[in-house]
């Protein structure tokens, strides 16, 4: 670990500078998933009852440096408030002395909220200005955000630059797992990668292929390495422009010694919708006037036989069509398999991403995973090896 987290600081009667990524759904001004909302709690109750004073920093949709009234975070401090169990302070006043007035006035144990982060052009461009005038809002920089590590942001990055920087729980709890499950493992490591198409998980392959033991591909993208393999997949989702392209993978795989576990089975039907007549049969039978939508019993059977052998699994992206019974089989099966294994302490299991988050709360398995990241284009950017600028930042403060 070569960033610090809040144990590193004496937070009492410091102004704790805290990220947080509270880019929650609302619907009639109230908030309907209060997930991420939920995850920050750890941190910021931690500052204050060690005396600490919290300025948030954070964004909200995509204003595009403009003050876009329906996107102010005002309308979040009802939620806030109720989590934190506390009133929270809100910055009404745009005018930047006022503001930093404000953090002057807190009282050990306050939390206030600035605004919207992304009214200001300088956030997205990661102004060293701009930056440098955020972090006077503040003595101690924790980050707990790490949904938006992979933004250069001013209030991600640039305000790293000028103060003692530390990660909070949720950005601890996402590195922790992340390392454990990636860059020292317990093997045998596998890999669940899953979604529509190949195109989209190529970076993520290319970087999970020297790191896993086996790598099981499901989804949309499975017709792509069967149709590689001279399969006939019918009217399936298929990327047949990549068939050069996941034939170099499967190459790779082997020179990498990494087993590439495809269907062996298959669910077909004629349409996609739901109660839709499905047919199971083997990978290499479908249909010409059908479509691939799940993998088959005889696979999730392989599936569950390889978790059952590995120390490790990360997770990302769903076996079929998940959103419609009775396209769902699979994942459920493969997902309540490995909750399974990781309750009883014989796997860790770290699952990240839109789809398979969404998959895993419907299958019923997410409680019982290891770790499930709801970070989304940070945790794949980490699992295909790219530095993410807000980790880098904190490793880059501590020295």
């Amino acid at each position: 670990m070569s960033w610090k987290t809040l144990d590193a600081f004496d937070l009492a009667g410091k102004r704790v500078l805290t990220r947080v990524d509270i880019n929650v759904p609302m619907s009639d001004g109230k908030v309907t998933d209060a997930t991420r909302i939920e995850r920050i709690v750890p941190t910021v109750k931690e500052i204050t009852a060690k005396g600490g004073r919290v300025v948030l920093l954070a964004h909200f949709g995509r204003p595009k440096g403009e003050n876009v009234p329906e996107l102010s975070l005002a309308q979040l401090v009802p939620a806030l408030s109720e989590h934190f169990g506390q009133p929270v302070q809100f910055t009404h006043d745009d005018t930047y002395a006022v503001v930093l007035e404000q953090t002057k006035a807190l009282k050990d144990g306050d939390i206030l909220l600035v605004e919207n982060t992304r009214f200001y052009p300088g956030e997205t461009a990661n102004d060293p200005e701009f930056a440098e005038k955020m972090a006077a809002f503040g003595d101690i920089y924790c980050n707990d955000a790490f949904s938006a590590a992979h933004r250069a942001h001013a209030s991600t990055e640039g305000v790293a630059r000028h103060l003692p920087s530390c990660a909070g729980r949720l950005m601890q709890a996402e590195l922790e797992a992340l390392e454990n499950a990636l860059s020292k493992p317990q093997h045998p490591v596998v890999a669940l990668v899953g979604g529509a198409k190949v195109s989209t998980k190529l970076d993520l392959l290319g970087n999970l292929i020297p790191k896993v033991d086996q790598i099981i591909i499901g989804g949309g993208m499975a017709n792509t390495f069967l149709a590689a393999q001279g399969i006939n997949v019918g009217k399936s989702l298929c990327e047949h422009d990549l068939l050069d392209t996941a034939r170099k993978i499967i190459a790779k795989a082997k020179a990498g010694n990494c087993e590439l576990v495809l269907p062996v089975d298959v669910v077909t039907s004629l349409e996609f919708k739901a109660g839709a007549t499905a047919t199971t049969c083997a990978a290499d039978a479908c249909p010409a006037d059908q479509m691939i939508l799940d993998a088959g019993p005889q696979s999730v059977a392989r599936i569950k036989a390889v978790l059952d052998a590995a120390k490790t699994l990360v997770w990302n992206g769903p076996l079929g069509a998940f959103e419609i019974p009775p396209f769902n089989a699979a994942t459920d099966a493969a997902a309540l398999h490995a909750a399974a294994l990781s309750k009883a302490g014989r796997l860790l299991s770290v699952a990240g991403g839109g789809d398979t988050v969404a998959a895993l709360n419907s299958s019923g398995a997410a409680d019982d995973f290891s770790y499930i990241s709801t970070a989304g284009g940070a945790f794949l950017e980490w699992l295909e090896g790219k530095t993410l600028p807000g980790v880098a930042a904190l490793v880059a403060a501590k020295s």
